[in-house]
């Protein structure tokens, strides 16, 4: 029994170990190298685009008239650019206020509302006789500056390429949750955008804040089956060759979720977003590597390494156990540990190493790991009350 004890115990510290090891290594990696980047140059483009943004908008009625206010309040020709804005299940007030601006609204009343379905109806939408060059998704909380699509005119042409990703700012931090996502947001941007164009590597796609070659979109956002619409189309990206760049002096200011359940609720939908999104493309991986496409094969790794919260937890989790179980077993992790929080100190902007830094990502296992436990009580709990 003891026996058995002791190897059960080797085997989830190696299986643990192994996958938060690859993932500490491969987000250093790229942490070291955001250190290396450089602000692109963009001269003023010759040309001007013709935009179509997209605003899905789901039950954010305190949001979207903002959002709607400042991309309306552009630099740019507004005979170069129009808005339509996806209402889906909003109130009255909010949709009569909307139709008060120069916008397309769109009321649709689906059964079982996403964001792919929202930007499938717009698209589907449009009206027959505008031809449109670009197309700009943001969401219903992103708030731009009025030369955003000005900058975006001159980005897009600079690049040269069909997809162009822009910086995320938060618009608050009046919360530890809150805290958490703008440090967050500033580390993904430094390891999985500016990190990985600094080697000619893609940018990872955002969920808004993107712009589109609108025909490649049109195209492909009507291949999209599943909510996570942003793996789907970077997968589809890559898949093509295609090279998704990223602007770090772009800046759209978005919302942070302020509440511990909304926070880890979020983290949860992407924790399986990115679990589905590895499944369905790992078997893609040995003719990626075959075919010697470096950007499909860092894709694909970068689905199939551990989520960042589940990290988090296990890190957390094995540094306190298990010295109480096997003190050896615990170097390693310490070990890791320390490296990690080399290589998050290297991507988080000196601006947001603050005096709640420390207190907040102490908060971050616990709260995470306090959420899980929860979230496994009630799926108990239910399976039980379900048993006559």
């Amino acid at each position: 029994m003891n026996f058995d004890f002791w190897w059960i115990l080797y085997i989830i510290d190696g299986f643990f170990f192994i996958g938060a090891a690859l993932t500490i290594a491969y987000m250093t990696f790229f942490s070291v190298c955001s250190l290396f980047s450089r602000v692109h140059d963009v001269p003023k483009a010759k040309r001007q685009n013709r935009f179509i943004v997209v605003i899905p908008a789901y039950k954010d009625d305190h949001n979207i008239l903002g959002a709607v206010k400042s991309i309306l309040s552009q630099t740019y020709p507004q005979r170069l650019f129009d808005v339509t804005v996806v209402s889906d299940h909003q109130s009255e007030m909010t949709n009569m206020r909307l139709a008060q601006y120069t916008i397309t609204l769109l009321t649709p009343n689906f059964e079982k509302s996403s964001k792919v379905k929202s930007l499938q109806y717009a698209i589907l939408n449009l009206p027959a006789f505008k031809i449109y060059d670009v197309v700009v998704v943001l969401n219903a909380d992103d708030i731009v500056e009025p030369e955003f699509l000005e900058q975006l005119n001159d980005a897009y042409e600079t690049a040269g390429t069909r997809a162009i990703v822009t910086h995320r700012l938060p618009r608050n931090r009046d919360t530890s949750s809150a805290r958490l996502s703008t440090i967050f947001e500033e580390i993904n941007n430094s390891i999985f955008r500016r990190g990985h164009i600094t080697l000619g590597l893609s940018s990872a796609l955002m969920r808004s804040g993107v712009a589109y070659e609108f025909g490649w979109f049109k195209k492909h956002i009507m291949k999209v089956r599943d909510t996570a619409e942003d793996k789907e189309l970077e997968a589809m990206l890559i898949h093509q060759q295609i090279y998704v760049d990223y602007f770090d002096q772009i800046y759209i200011y978005s919302e942070n979720k302020r509440e511990v359940e909304d926070f880890n609720r979020q983290r949860r939908n992407w924790i399986i977003e990115q679990f589905k999104t590895g499944i369905k493309n790992v078997r893609f991986l040995p003719a990626a590597v075959f075919n010697r496409q470096y950007d499909w094969v860092d894709k694909i790794i970068q689905w199939i390494l551990m989520p960042r919260s589940i990290l988090f937890c296990v890190v957390f989790t094995m540094c306190i156990v298990l010295p109480f179980i096997y003190f050896t077993l615990a170097i390693k992790w310490w070990i890791i540990t320390i490296i990690w929080g080399f290589s998050l100190a290297f991507a988080t902007p000196d601006p947001l190493v603050d005096k709640n830094w420390d207190k907040d990502f102490i908060t971050l296992p616990i709260v995470t790991t306090k959420n899980i436990v929860t979230k496994i009580i009630r799926k108990i709990e239910s399976i039980r009350k379900k048993k006559p």
